[in-house]
């Protein structure tokens, strides 16, 4: 029987700092679910955990920013007690400037958007937007006692530096400083309780010097980036910015994606389940990049939506194989002597394997309808405007010829409905009702208006 401790060749890491990513702001687990996953985590050898709540904290600073079903104060208490319970650092994330939906689309706070008409991103020189994130952290460290490492998010401001004000701003001091005047006093808040902050490493690829120095005395920096090799790529964190931040004094670590980044599949930020051989291909490049730059740790993300307002992916339930996968390559360097079948079977040691494989199936099942049925809709839809362009093409729009896949769309998706009742089953307990019933309607209810459009075409 494999077990967990048969997947590992090595006794002694060779990254020191392993962590997983619990992204909670889609599928978020269970309460009773969240706590379970810890003991998953470290038998996978993970020894620290990244947790974004997101709206599935209980919120203080305004109410308004929980969701549905946001943990009690109790649920946070109890899951950050058995981490500790287990040997697993718990660092805490809050965003502090792009991916900041949950607060401003709330009805009141649109006066600290960059942009009037975008919710995802502050005004970095508004008073209130230091003071908004300030409120954040300080609701979520009271809750997470013993915190010694704080990530602050900060990537991806799309709109950084487009407000009238905040381009004056960048044009007499630069992107650096801009984002210094919103982040530093922050940093220092943090730091002057002992707790160390991390950022994202995307928005500093192109500061000047002098920014560079002054972050790296504040705060350590996350470099991330999930498809490819940082040796090879061409984007945003090829090794030479990796060095560039090394020379500067910054303390570096990676991040590699256990899921939930599946930019290079069709379904891209819906996708169900992992694609394993990318994931373990990019691990590998992380944990080589790790040895070599001598970074401090690398993170195992895994998205449950690219952002706030897209649409859910990739339940934690369906990649347990490529949680345990990556977590595998961080330590030892390279994958287990099994390959993903050994992940799976370990499992069973914890009485996990039996109800991940059924997920597995449910999600590769609505994966495969989800395919299908599109492609239908596609030649469906191609065949219409064959008919209405050329009038010679009768048989274009007949159900017995051109669109005979109508029918065929019309079985797709009844299929669809006992697919999505194998899903519900799947993750029952696992995941509330309410976002499985999300999860569902976003992928099976367009395809079924559209087979009632094409039926009604013809």
């Amino acid at each position: 029987m494999t077990t967990f401790r048969s997947l590992f060749r090595r006794e002694q890491p060779v990254i020191p700092l392993r962590g997983v990513h619990l992204d909670l702001k889609g599928l978020p687990p269970t309460a009773n679910r969240l706590v379970e996953l810890l003991r998953l985590f470290a038998a996978a050898r993970y020894n620290v955990v990244l947790v974004e709540w997101e709206d599935s904290f209980p919120w203080t600073v305004d109410q308004r920013f929980r969701s549905p079903t946001a943990y009690t104060p109790d649920d946070i208490r109890r899951f950050t007690e058995t981490a500790r319970a287990l040997g697993l650092e718990l660092i805490p994330l809050v965003q502090c400037l792009g991916h900041m939906e949950t607060p401003l689309s709330v009805p009141g706070y649109e006066h600290l958007r960059e942009l009037p008409e975008q919710a995802a991103s502050l005004n970095p020189l508004h008073p209130g937007a230091r003071a908004l994130v300030q409120r954040m952290v300080d609701d979520v460290l009271p809750l997470m006692p013993g915190t010694r490492r704080f990530h602050l998010g900060g990537d991806e401001s799309w709109t950084f530096g487009q407000n009238p004000q905040t381009a004056d701003y960048v044009q007499k001091h630069g992107k650096g400083a801009l984002y210094l005047a919103h982040v530093e006093p922050i940093l220092d808040a943090l730091n002057a309780r002992g707790i160390r902050p991390i950022l994202w490493h995307d928005m500093m690829v192109d500061w000047d010097s002098p920014a560079l120095k002054s972050l790296a005395a504040k705060s350590d920096l996350m470099a991330w980036g999930y498809i490819g090799h940082p040796d090879t790529t061409a984007h945003h964190f090829r090794t030479e910015y990796l060095q560039r931040f090394r020379a500067h004094g910054l303390t570096l670590w990676g991040a590699t994606a256990y899921k939930g980044c599946e930019a290079d599949t069709v379904e891209r930020h819906t996708a169900d389940r992992p694609d394993l051989p990318q994931r373990q291909e990019n691990a590998l490049a992380w944990t080589a990049i790790a040895r070599r730059l001598g970074l401090t740790g690398v993170v195992a993300t895994a998205w449950s939506r690219w952002s706030v307002d897209t649409l859910q992916c990739v339940p934690i339930d369906a990649a347990l194989d490529a949680m345990i996968l990556v977590g595998v390559i961080l330590h030892d360097g390279r994958p287990p002597a099994g390959g993903v079948a050994a992940c799976v079977e370990a499992l069973a040691e914890l009485g996990e394997k039996t109800r991940f494989e059924a997920c597995r199936a449910a999600m590769d099942r609505l994966t495969d309808v989800r395919r299908r049925g599109w492609q239908m809709v596609q030649f469906a839809r191609q065949q219409l405007v064959l008919a209405r362009m050329d009038p010679r093409r009768l048989s274009a729009r007949e159900k017995t010829m051109g669109l005979k896949v109508v029918p065929q769309l019309g079985a797709i998706v009844e299929e669809s409905a006992a697919v999505a009742a194998e899903v519900r089953r799947s993750l029952a307990g696992l995941v509330a009702p309410v976002w499985v019933e999300e999860y569902l309607a976003t992928r099976l209810t367009p395809l079924r208006e559209e087979f009632q459009q094409l039926h009604a075409a013809i």
